[in-house]
């Protein structure tokens, strides 16, 4: 299936406002409801709309310290770096956690009430992952941009 500039706005806006209803969306998109209802259906069945979510404020829920680990990890082999990943989708602080070419074998996004509570993530979670050769963290002093929106 090939995206259409139709199909684009929709996706557009529903990054946007997930919660928009169909009525709204076809308003904005300039599109009958019944075929804007029909293409945001296909749209989920083709996969490119993965889900619907809330996305929290880090702030208000006492979670506003974001930590960036790089970590290298001892060997490359396969099995080193299932156990490794299988470890790492358990801890829950940890919001992304990528494979990289570069330094670093992983980069992970934490995020923490504090210095003192990254500390604890530390001590119970990340020293205890499989086979890590070398960790280096970095505290994010502040968010310049961010956004979940894909460009459409």
């Amino acid at each position: 299936m090939t995206l259409d500039t139709v199909d684009r706005r929709i996706l557009g806006a529903l990054q946007k406002k997930g919660r928009m209803s169909n009525s709204d969306l076809s308003e904005q998109i300039n599109l009958s409801p019944s075929a804007c209802h029909r293409r945001v259906q296909r749209l989920e069945t083709e996969g490119y709309i993965r889900d619907y979510v809330a996305l929290l404020d880090e702030r208000k829920m006492g979670l506003p310290t974001t930590v960036f680990v790089e970590i290298t990890l001892q060997a490359q082999a396969d099995e080193v770096l299932d156990d490794f990943e299988r470890a790492v989708a358990r801890i829950p602080s940890v919001l992304e956690c990528h494979l990289m070419a570069g330094t670093a074998d992983y980069i992970l996004k934490i995020v923490a009430e504090n210095t003192e509570d990254f500390a604890r993530i530390h001590r119970q979670y990340l020293s205890r992952l499989p086979r890590v050769a070398q960790m280096q963290s970095s505290f994010a002093l502040r968010t310049v941009c961010r956004t979940t929106a894909l460009p459409v």
